[in-house]
């Protein structure tokens, strides 16, 4: 299985020492406020076993993200296929999922342009995408300082939420492997 390194981070297959920090990121109102809701520990669970198990089928998915001095599981960052239909897939998307102790230290942008390396250099992927309601502003942050742009034609309501949902509304943010090499 591929494993990631960064300066401060390891990203790794997912342990089963793993799985309470986890739940316990899933289950903090705070964390999941732009989700459409907390997950329960099996909910949290399943998550983390289906990121797992991508992770052994593809060859990439959401890796468990560590500090390395500290050896600490701080949450989830990685590649993910969306299993639902909208007029951008079949797509990968970047995602993250980091407990709120952890935000503001820089940790989603420098796990997050580490996988976006590994999407173009060694998937050759020829577009990376990333999505999230309108008001997540922390995370809209980290897709720009991640260099993708928001592609406002390409905004949609998130299928999985009925019409209506606070959260139904989605931006859409994309980046292509030239705009990548261009900024690397």
């Amino acid at each position: 299985m591929t494993v990631l390194t960064t300066p401060r981070l390891t990203l790794r297959g997912w342990r089963e020492s793993d799985l309470e920090p986890f739940a316990a990121l899933n289950a903090d109102p705070a964390t999941m406020g732009f989700m459409a809701r907390c997950l329960s520990r099996e909910e949290s669970d399943t998550f983390a076993r289906r990121a797992e198990a991508d992770l052994e089928r593809r060859g990439f998915g959401l890796w468990a993200v560590e500090l390395q001095a500290q050896r600490q599981f701080i949450g989830c960052v990685g590649l993910a296929v969306p299993a639902f239909r909208a007029h951008f897939t079949p797509c990968v998307e970047i995602a993250w999922r980091l407990r709120r102790e952890s935000w503001g230290q820089g940790f989603a942008t420098e796990a997050g342009r580490e996988c976006l390396r590994f999407a173009f250099e060694r998937l050759a992927l020829r577009e990376v995408v990333a999505f999230t309601v309108p008001g997540n502003l922390r995370s809209r942050a980290v897709m720009e300082r991640l260099g993708m742009r928001r592609d406002p034609g390409g905004d949609f309501d998130h299928p999985r939420l009925p019409t209506g949902h606070a959260l139904c509304r989605h931006v859409l943010y994309r980046l292509s492997a030239e705009q990548w090499a261009a900024s690397t």
